[in-house]
């Protein structure tokens, strides 16, 4: 897979010497920039080699179906990317990822590169409010890497590369729904039994079960479900901007994503929210199941400056980069 994907995606992507599992965007290391180390586990693609190249991340490591990145892979990638002025880990909270990261971050020290470290934690519901630091990172993946990337591209200093990321980390809510499980290649098993009239409420992208499970309903009351719980974290005040993910999670198609569009806008405008910027599609996948989820940004005008920074990557692209 990473072999046919160094093949297809070429003119973004480099090999890191004596790395099988890790990439630089080409046109790095830049000096006096910082550079932005994103990671994972594959199986989610694009997510997280697709976000690869100029105006996001540096350098991506990339580990076994739903398993962390060894720590070698990611500390090559930030020796690789590093341009002397310190380097942005961000990864989805995960032990396994926490753990090797930290690893490669403690290493990476140790030969003089200075790294900070944002967990990414969207998931409204794998954890309440008060214990956000315990959510999961999913989709919303997406906006921090971006709003990160942008602001590393723009010569920002390592600690306003930091506090960007975590402001958009902050201000990102997530939900998922699948309507069937995923099949891990090496067992092709599927994660969790479900019935063909019932979904998934709140299931992670490593084919977790839910929250809850309850009878399937239509688009329109699937989307309620989820926006109930993404509207509850938002601001109770009409107005201000927001940006919308609709990502499907493998198997569902760009028809009945924009289905779920439809309804995820009509909720926002009822709040009195403008949607300022959108993207619909395969994100942050989780195989083949069969499910999406919807990701709000609530923007400030910074956070939108910085998602509209131009980008070229192999999956996300705005604008020129220049």
């Amino acid at each position: 897979m990473l072999d046919g994907a160094a093949r297809a995606h070429r003119e973004h992507l480099v090999p890191i010497p004596g790395a099988r599992r890790a990439f630089m965007a080409k046109d790095g290391p830049r000096e006096g920039h910082v550079a932005l180390v994103v990671g994972g586990g594959s199986g989610h693609e694009p997510c997280f080699l697709g976000y690869t190249g100029r105006g996001m991340a540096s350098a991506v490591a990339v580990g076994n179906v739903f398993s962390s990145p060894p720590p070698d892979p990611i500390l090559r990638a930030a020796r690789a990317a590093s341009g002397g002025a310190g380097v942005l880990f961000i990864y989805g909270n995960y032990a396994g990822d926490t753990m090797n990261f930290e690893m490669a971050a403690e290493l990476a020290g140790e030969e003089g590169i200075a790294v900070r470290t944002v967990v990414t934690t969207d998931d409204v519901a794998s954890s309440p409010l008060e214990d956000r630091d315990g959510r999961r990172g999913v989709a919303g993946n997406v906006f921090v890497f971006k709003v990160a990337g942008a602001a590393c591209d723009l010569g920002w200093s390592l600690d306003a590369c930091e506090q960007a990321a975590r402001r958009a980390n902050a201000r990102t809510t997530t939900m998922g729904v699948a309507l069937e499980p995923c099949s891990m290649p090496q067992s092709r098993r599927f994660n969790f039994a479900i019935g063909p009239d019932e979904m998934e409420v709140g299931v992670g992208i490593h084919g977790e079960p839910g929250v809850s499970r309850e009878t399937m309903r239509p688009a329109d009351a699937v989307v309620d479900t989820i926006m109930d719980r993404i509207l509850a974290e938002l601001p109770k005040e009409s107005g201000g901007r927001v940006a919308v993910l609709v990502n499907s999670f493998g198997a569902t198609p760009l028809m009945e994503l924009y289905v779920l569009y439809r309804r995820v806008e009509q909720r926002l405008q009822a709040r009195g929210l403008s949607v300022a910027r959108n993207w619909i599609g395969h994100y942050c996948t989780s195989l083949d199941m069969a499910g999406a989820s919807v990701s709000v940004l609530h923007l400030d005008d910074e956070l939108l400056r910085l998602l509209d920074h131009p980008c070229d990557t192999p999956f996300f692209r705005v604008g020129g980069a220049v």
